[in-house]
């Protein structure tokens, strides 16, 4: 069936600005809904705060119950921030200034718009719009205005709704199984060795310089092609803060061998474990390859009494206290001196051979969660691709999610079992 196509500003108002808050006494409390309180992967506000209607009313976005709020800036707009607005105090919002609001109107309901602007087409579309200098360009609200929206009756956006509802749920509980999993390793480490910043079962404590090597980085000229695109996996901060694991096993810029002998850059071997030493301090990971780095990673060689899976667990509990070592006036950075001078416990090596067994199948469990995860998502997409065309019927829902819902029920099994 052929639905009418118009643009948005015909069926919602968009960034809609009249007072819904009037009512309301200004030491009343309101939601407040900062960027980062949206979830890019549930599409969803996990963590509103409470203001006084005095600090924000002005200088702030304001939104009411079932607006939908769309992240206009990049890269925001582009990783998917987009949520609802509900159980707001009063029924009244306010957020950061970097939201649009869409406010459905009689023809639309508030869940199938909220849909719509989740498709990746139309982000991309809306990429294609963004105005503004690198890094601080924003999606127009002329482009929001003129965009079309396909209006089926309302009967069917509920059905649509219905559906794609079902597949968001399966989005969300994955997302909270990988929260659970970012919990075991903390967890795991403070049952078998106690907290690490207090010690309080007395191990032995050594200085990082006794127990590991720690190999500085280097980058070789980059106007040489010769120097680039070779074998040797080169590291960099970017590859440890967009890493979905806890192995680096690949990077996104390599050297020749050329290129790593023109400069100072050292070849580490496997499991040495990835420290980033500044922009930013703290983000940890173990090499699944041999690999040198530039002056942004340091590399940590453990020698005989440090297992580097203890050594890489105890970095990711101790990140804040490792960036409040960071030195400089422009960024902060750790070096190489004070690396080597940080205390660590040190249990019994047997004990802490354990763990390694205990993170590595746990790093397993959360790769087979990580291939569900991206299933996931690959429906979810092609399910709006197909919701927003009219061809997404009951019986090919039905024929492609069945399998889906089996394969979460397994990865919740074995969640349970690993939290265990």
């Amino acid at each position: 069936m052929e639905w009418p196509t118009v643009p948005l500003e015909k069926v919602a108002d968009i960034n809609p600005k009249h007072g819904i808050w009037d009512h309301l006494a200004e030491d009343e409390a309101v939601t407040f809904v900062p960027m980062q309180a949206v979830s890019e992967y549930t599409a969803s506000i996990e963590a509103s705060d409470v203001r006084p209607l005095r600090e924000v009313r002005r200088g702030f976005t304001p939104f009411q119950e079932r607006d939908v709020l769309f992240a206009k800036i990049t890269p925001c707009m582009e990783n998917g921030k987009v949520a609802i607005a509900r159980d707001l105090l009063h029924g009244v919002g306010f957020g950061s200034t970097e939201f649009h609001v869409l406010r459905a109107g009689p023809a639309l309901l508030p869940e199938y718009l909220y849909y719509f602007v989740r498709q990746p087409a139309f982000r991309s579309a809306a990429k294609q719009q963004m105005r503004g200098g690198a890094g601080q360009q924003r999606v127009p609200e002329l482009f929001l205005r003129k965009e079309t929206i396909p209006v089926p009756p309302l009967s069917e956006q509920r059905r649509i709704v219905e559906i794609l509802d079902q597949a968001d749920r399966l989005r969300r509980l994955r997302a909270e199984a990988d929260a659970k999993f970012d919990r075991i390793l903390p967890a795991l480490f403070i049952k078998m060795f106690g907290d690490p910043a207090t010690n309080p079962m007395g191990w032995p404590v050594r200085s990082l310089g006794e127990l590991c090597a720690v190999v500085s980085g280097a980058t070789p000229k980059t106007n040489v092609p010769e120097y680039w695109g070779g074998e040797i996996a080169w590291a960099t901060p970017k590859d440890l803060s967009g890493l979905d694991d806890w192995v680096l096993e690949s990077t996104e810029r390599t050297l020749t061998e050329e290129g790593l002998g023109s400069c100072s850059a050292t070849m580490t071997p496997t499991e040495a474990v990835l420290l980033s030493s500044r922009a930013p301090i703290g983000l940890v990971a173990l090499a699944g390859i041999p690999i040198c780095t530039n002056q942004g990673v340091k590399s940590l060689v453990c020698r005989r009494d440090l297992d580097p899976w203890y050594l890489f667990a105890w970095c990711k509990l101790r990140r804040g206290y490792l960036e409040s070592l960071g030195r400089g006036a422009t960024f902060k950075e750790i070096s190489k001196r004070i690396l080597e001078s940080v205390p660590i416990p040190i249990p019994p090596i047997d004990a802490q051979q354990r763990l390694r067994t205990c993170l590595q199948i746990l790093r397993l469990q959360r790769l087979e969660g990580k291939k569900v995860r991206d299933r996931i998502s690959e429906l979810f997409t092609v399910l709006l691709q197909r919701a927003f065309s009219g061809s997404l019927t009951a019986a090919w829902r039905e024929a492609h999610m069945r399998e889906l819902l089996q394969e979460m029920e397994a990865q919740v099994k074995v969640l349970e079992v690993a939290c265990t």
